[in-house]
């Protein structure tokens, strides 16, 4: 039974004595370690594709990162702050009239979610919330409600009033050494407290997002479905992930060169918050056999602090395309679409190193207590993913994410709608941003 502090008319906790807490399992994240307890690992390199939000009035910028597996946009504050972590931007200071009560729809909505079921609030002023992560991190924090400076293509903005965790008190954990490039997190998961959520609920903008993310650094990201392209999509339904309010295009079968690998089906989701790609350990040594059995003697396998498994050859790599030639596609064949397929080429699933030594972006999933299997950043890199709430479908087309026009058309956009109409309030694609910091593993 989990339950929350009465602070009475306080945001924050007394500086002497550490409050009692709300525990929170699966929609709030933190800059440096985005994932439950129960669902995602310890980060062994960290990768983030942060966007600039503009919040507060008046508004200021934050760096967040973008999380297509959290429901909850989150911020790191100053209410005041019990224990922060270093980010790039002041931390946010609210207002206590921003405070969101227990008794708001949102509160009981992320309370009552699969995420974080059975809990209660005894505190009527505020609605609390806290989060363990798989390194032993927390995060501690309360709801509040302020004004997000949100760009349209028209070169307006619209600034609604949106939902979202302050944090004043987080706990590093053994990957403390990790200094988080964000100020917070962009929460785009399917729950009802996601941006992308509230954005629909206030008749901004259709359920509809996307994401590009640029291998080279960068991409975009929008919301609607202004943007989406009216031909060469591969869509599938989607399905209802068992693990809370992922975005899951069901069973998929996995091949290897065109040829199946022999394992059974296996259940994905889509998750923009995880850097790596994670397979149950039947498939994922699947794969790591029939990489093994296809590779040239001119390839060592080596041990590198970055990755479990990679490889060097008779010079350094200074790109996956110095070596992609050895390797070959990896499919996924989606039982719920028609003739739907996902290509993974060795440049979605094969990093490089500062070593020069080649690894595999594909980990095991089962061996963190991972109990889905999630396609991260790496197998999503250059080409655009549509998450389609409206219609209940999950979309992707190949292209290079750097491409990218002001007016919102590019290489994706089929000649039918370029230039693609304004129907209503639809967001301008904003640029992320991408950096890494490589940590050992523990």
């Amino acid at each position: 039974m989990l339950s929350c502090v009465h602070r009475k008319y306080r945001v924050w906790p007394s500086p002497s004595r550490r409050a009692p807490t709300c525990q929170q399992k699966g929609a709030v994240g933190v800059p440096y370690r985005r994932v439950p307890t129960h669902e995602r690992p310890t980060s062994i390199s960290l990768t983030h594709y942060y966007v600039m939000m503009n919040i507060g009035d008046p508004a200021k910028p934050y760096f967040l990162d973008v999380d297509t597996g959290s429901d909850l946009t989150w911020l790191q504050c100053d209410a005041p702050c019990q224990s922060c972590n270093k980010v790039p931007h002041p931390l946010y200071r609210p207002a206590k009239n921003r405070i969101v009560p227990c008794a708001d729809s949102l509160c009981t909505a992320l309370y009552s979610s699969g995420q974080g079921s059975n809990q209660k609030c005894t505190a009527p002023q505020q609605c609390d919330y806290r989060i363990k992560y798989t390194d032993n991190a927390s995060s501690l924090g309360v709801l509040i409600s302020d004004k997000f400076s949100l760009p349209l293509r028209n070169s307006s903005n619209v600034r609604p009033s949106i939902t979202f965790g302050c944090g004043y008190d987080q706990q590093v954990g053994k990957n403390g050494a990790v200094q988080a490039a964000t100020d917070g997190l962009l929460g785009l998961g399917r729950g009802s407290i996601s941006l992308l959520s509230q954005l629909k609920q206030q008749g901004i903008t259709k359920n509809v997002l996307g994401h590009c993310l640029s291998a080279s650094g960068g991409g975009f990201l929008f919301f609607g479905d202004d943007m989406v392209p009216t031909s060469r999509v591969t869509w599938v339904p989607m399905a209802r992930s068992t693990s809370g309010n992922y975005y899951s295009p069901g069973s998929a079968t996995l091949y290897f060169d065109k040829r199946p690998l022999g394992v059974r089906p296996i259940d994905v989701v889509f998750d923009s918050g995880s850097t790596y790609t994670y397979f149950a350990t039947q498939p994922y040594q699947a794969v790591v056999s029939a990489l093994r059995g296809g590779l040239s003697k001119s390839l060592k396998q080596v041990s590198d602090p970055s990755l479990p498994l990679c490889w060097k050859g008779q010079n350094a790599f200074k790109s996956v395309f110095d070596v992609k030639k050895e390797f070959k596609s990896l499919f996924l064949s989606f039982a719920s679409g028609k003739n739907a397929a996902m290509e993974i080429p060795p440049e979605n699933y094969l990093i490089v190193t500062k070593s020069g030594n080649v690894c595999l972006g594909i980990l095991d999933g089962t061996a963190v207590k991972l109990s889905f299997n999630v396609i991260g950043d790496i197998t999503m890199q250059d080409q655009m993913v549509i998450y389609d709430n409206e219609k209940t479908q999950l979309g992707w087309v190949r292209g290079s994410c750097s491409r990218y026009r002001r007016d919102g058309t590019s290489q994706f956009a089929s000649p039918a709608s370029v230039p693609a109409p304004l129907r209503g309030l639809f967001l301008l694609a904003l640029v992320l941003f991408w950096v890494q910091q490589v940590v050992s593993s523990t």
